[in-house]
């Protein structure tokens, strides 16, 4: 019985088995279990393959441009939407100070006390000055300061009345600003010689 058992073990199925030979076409392309081809590879001329990928390759740059233009048109449309808004929001700042200098001129037709007006233009000036510090103003120190062409326009030169003060300036005439660390204003000085 054991002999039996292992002849018909020993014999396998072989009809479901398919010669590797029969898994491919003629023309060399794969089949499946039906018989049919399974990817056909289009034959075509390799001038006609160029003028394809040439033709994608066009339509992928001309893409690229059109998202480039779009995106240059946007970001410059946002810095003048950015732009406009800060000069709103300065204005605004601003816009009380405006109120204080009216009701001041009202004031110096109406009153004769010289101190008080001047006390009032003083509330008035220190105001603006906090309501621009505020928004990143910041003078400039350049008097008794080493001459820096990137901070400092020389618009004269004298004699300096000590040797300490060669090189550096000696008088400022119009003062300089920074706004946010950035000079928007150089300071016009004298510099002693």
């Amino acid at each position: 019985m054991e002999n039996q058992i292992n002849d018909e073990a020993g014999q396998m199925n072989t009809d479901n088995v398919v010669n590797d030979d029969q898994n491919f076409a003629e023309n060399g392309l794969p089949m499946d279990n039906a018989g049919e081809v399974i990817g056909e590879v289009e034959v075509t001329d390799p001038a006609e393959a160029h003028k394809t990928e040439v033709a994608e390759l066009k339509d992928k740059y001309l893409r690229l441009y059109a998202d480039f233009e779009n995106f240059r048109r946007r970001t410059a449309k946002e810095k003048l939407e950015m732009l406009s808004v800060a000069s709103a929001d300065v204005i605004k700042a601003v816009l009380p100070i405006v109120d204080d200098f009216e009701r001041a001129k009202v004031s110096f037709d109406s009153s004769t006390e010289i101190e008080a007006l001047k006390e009032g233009v003083d509330l008035i000036y220190t105001k603006l000055y906090k309501a621009l510090e505020a928004k990143g103003l910041k003078p400039m120190q350049s008097k008794g300061e080493v001459f820096d062409a990137e901070l400092h326009e020389s618009i004269a030169q004298f004699p300096a009345p000590s040797d300490d003060l060669k090189g550096k300036v000696i008088d400022e005439i119009e003062k300089g600003y920074f706004l946010n660390e950035k000079v928007i204003r150089y300071a016009k000085v004298i510099v002693g010689a």
